[in-house]
């Protein structure tokens, strides 16, 4: 898309901003009304939904539901994944079986996961993808959820063929630290979050070229404790993303006489998924005096401003001068002309 300049007397009165989301859905979403299941597709630009667990799993198909009843669900209306038997939840469990698992013969939960296609064939450079969860508040050794991108055509499974990079929030001792693919082994990240209200976690990932991402974790009730991080991946282009929730008993969708059913003393342990968008490079355009500033992010290098006087003729000239930084923003600031100008961002190939 194009923002256009037609000259100070009628140049727009504000902001324009040339990209809205490629895709989006929501929790609250119409769609979901009846429950959630696989083969459902709110919103747009996504694929449908699906989900897996794993051959492993012992006599238990983990679970997935459309919640708005749980008083651990911080949003009130989310998409859950849940395991109805696994270890029980507690802070300071024995890593050694028996300790961390239902007692012997007694059927158990391991994966409950659910995914879908990204949009177009997969992230382009300068695309973002956006998700909101909650964290758990109890926790257990061994146990934790992941979000995947990966390259392939459904939800991840051990041995994570197609694994582009993951972030989350799995137990080794260390309860509420994030990690990220980089730190997994190497002690995660430096956020903590444990934050219990309607806020939830905020993850960003805009891919910055073709095998390399911006990546950042927001806890929304405390946005100052962000963490920001820059890396490469493999197995490009990202074209699924998978929630994975490991191992964790539920202790609000209990499971009684072999049949899933509500907890009477639930804990916050099931993962809570509100929204996924993914959104495109945007091109902002303000009005100043008798300039126009533009700006762009700087977690896409590489892209190129232009412009051109008609979109029919698709002559796109390069726009001077060289952009620079202000308040985490490429900036360039061109004076208004007497003709219209087009403004777009391009990535040379």
């Amino acid at each position: 898309m194009a923002c256009t300049v037609a000259g100070a007397s009628t140049m727009l009165n504000g902001n324009c901003s040339a990209q809205p989301f490629i895709a989006a859905d929501y929790a609250t979403n119409s769609a979901y009304a009846g429950g959630w299941s696989a083969g459902q597709n709110g919103g747009y630009g996504f694929g449908a939904w699906s989900f897996t667990t794993d051959p492993i799993t012992d006599g238990v198909t983990s679970q997935n539901a459309m919640d708005s009843t749980s008083p651990y669900d911080p949003f009130g209306v989310a998409w859950t994944l849940y395991t109805p038997i696994g270890p029980t939840p507690a802070s300071n469990d024995s890593p050694n079986p028996p300790d961390y698992g239902p007692p012997p013969g007694q059927p158990k939960g391991d994966v409950a996961r659910a995914g879908r296609a990204l949009p177009n064939g997969g992230l382009q450079v300068g695309q973002t993808f956006s998700t909101i969860i909650s964290n758990p508040t109890e926790r257990r050794f061994f146990r934790g959820y992941t979000i995947v991108l990966s390259n392939g055509g459904d939800n991840i499974v051990y041995g994570n063929a197609g694994l582009s990079f993951a972030v989350g929030e799995f137990e080794y001792f260390s309860y509420g630290r994030w990690y990220t693919s980089q730190t997994f082994n190497s002690g995660r990240t430096s956020l903590f979050d444990t934050d219990t209200t309607t806020n939830g976690m905020e993850l960003d990932v805009t891919i910055t070229d073709t095998n390399s991402y911006h990546l950042v974790m927001t806890p929304l009730g405390n946005p100052a404790n962000a963490y920001a991080e820059d890396g490469t991946f493999t197995n490009a282009p990202i074209t699924w993303v998978t929630y994975q929730l490991f191992n964790t008993d539920s202790d609000f969708y209990n499971f009684t006489n072999g049949t899933p059913s509500v907890a009477t003393n639930p804990q916050r342990t099931d993962f809570y998924i509100k929204s996924m968008t993914v959104a495109g490079l945007t091109l902002n355009i303000q009005k100043d005096g008798s300039n126009v500033i533009l700006s762009w992010s700087t977690n896409a290098p590489g892209f190129k401003l232009e412009s051109s006087p008609s979109l029919s003729a698709q002559v796109w000239s390069p726009v001077s001068p060289d952009p620079v930084i202000v308040n985490g923003q490429n900036a360039v600031t061109n004076p208004i002309a007497g003709t219209q100008q087009f403004y777009r961002l391009r990535l040379p190939q």
